[in-house]
């Protein structure tokens, strides 16, 4: 689930707000079959690991969460009750500056993982908890979805685990060391939401309103490309024409929601285009929307597996996962301003009381594989053989 980044009003009291790393009752969570350290490192990684932590738990593996100050990281564990440290933060776009915030977390991870003495490091590809892992000699086990994610040129995790669309060629590590799951990570948690109806009434809208979710392209990010942004705007202006559309625009921080309000303040003044005031649940507000627009993974894919309309308009390279779902006609790949006006259809979709049930086999496949390291260090799966494979939970 992705949810809500920083407003200007929220990062404006975010001083008010408790911090959790001052918290005196953090605690790893008990257990008998060893210790499990989880690093949430960016927003869509809550939702993510939230039901694995919770079977996890069930299985009687001690966990310890740490978390980076990064976006909406801090909210969104708050909102699924996790027992967290917060270490560290976002360095912004520089390069330099990223590097130096790796090492300076890594730092900070350190004195963590050095007290608990985790069995294993799981994230999705969290750079700082790699380092940490690999002075220490921790195994490490990273779970991604897009294989063109900037890697770490010198240290690598024990594992890597990934859709069973992503060709292991595309993955710098041995075929051993690379294990598969069927679908999307998103099929982790999607079959564990339940829409709540009175999520339009709440942000001011009714039903007779053609909404339409739309969230910016990463421009911080590595793979950013200018010519998402240039969609992103394009797509704006198209769907400013139609009276009864209504855009709930969710920035990734308070920088992009400011320079869109101070370049096309009347679309802000008329109510076209609305921020929800404080966090709200991203599959319910996706769910609750007649289609998605956006420049970000995870948000498309959310859309996707809820059945949702979704049009992307990210144009970096694009990963197998997007790639396959395009294929399958759940994602729309808009590649140029034509596609903004002949592909996006502005329609109310015919949105059913609950989403069809998804079954949880890819959260019983991907905790029994994590379960299977922490209990013996493997064995890990032959090339090609999935983690839905073997026995459910």
């Amino acid at each position: 689930m992705i949810m809500l980044e920083e407003t200007q009003q929220t990062q404006a009291s975010r001083s008010a707000l408790p911090r959790p790393a001052a918290r005196r009752d953090w605690r790893p969570t008990a257990g008998t079959r060893g210790k499990i350290w989880i690093d949430l490192d960016n927003s869509p990684h809550v939702p993510f690991f939230a039901p694995i932590i919770d079977e996890l738990k069930k299985r009687d593996y001690a966990v310890v969460i740490t978390a980076r100050d990064c976006f909406q990281v801090r909210e969104l564990a708050d909102l699924y009750h996790l027992d967290y440290r917060l270490i560290g933060r976002h360095w912004g776009k520089n390069k330099v500056r990223k590097m130096a915030g790796i090492f300076a977390r890594a730092t900070s991870l350190l004195s963590v993982a050095r007290r608990e003495s985790p069995d294993l490091a799981l994230s999705v590809c969290s750079r700082s908890q790699l380092v940490v892992a690999s002075f220490l000699r921790i195994p490490s086990f990273f779970i991604g979805d897009y294989e063109y994610s900037t890697g770490w040129v010198l240290v690598r995790p024990t594992w890597m685990m990934c859709p069973e669309v992503i060709s292991s060629a595309d993955i710098p590590m041995p075929e051993n060391r690379i294990l598969k799951y069927p679908g999307i990570k998103e099929d982790v948690y999607v079959p564990r939401f339940s829409p709540d109806a009175g999520l339009r009434s709440q942000l001011g809208l009714s039903e007779d309103d053609i909404v339409a979710t739309i969230r910016p392209p990463a421009t911080e990010a590595h793979y950013h490309n200018p010519n998402s942004t240039r969609l992103f705007e394009a797509a704006v202006e198209f769907l400013s024409r139609f009276p009864r559309v209504k855009l709930v625009l969710l920035p990734r921080n308070a920088n992009q929601e400011s320079d869109l309000r101070s370049r096309r303040p009347d679309l802000f003044a008329r109510g076209f285009i609305r921020v929800p005031p404080r966090v709200v649940n991203g599959l319910n507000l996706i769910w609750n929307s007649d289609f998605v627009i956006s420049g970000g993974g995870t948000m498309n894919r959310e859309a996707a597996a809820l059945g949702v309309p979704v049009y992307s308009v990210f144009r970096g390279k694009i990963g197998a996962v997007d790639r396959d779902l395009a294929s399958q006609g759940r994602l729309v790949l808009l590649e140029s301003v034509p596609d903004v006006h002949n592909r996006i259809l502005v329609t109310r979709r015919d949105r059913p009381a609950q989403p069809h049930k998804h079954s949880e086999h890819v959260l019983a496949g991907i905790v029994r594989q994590i379960a299977n390291v922490v209990d013996s260090g493997g064995p890990v799966p032959h090339a090609g053989r999935t983690a839905a494979s073997t026995t459910a939970l």
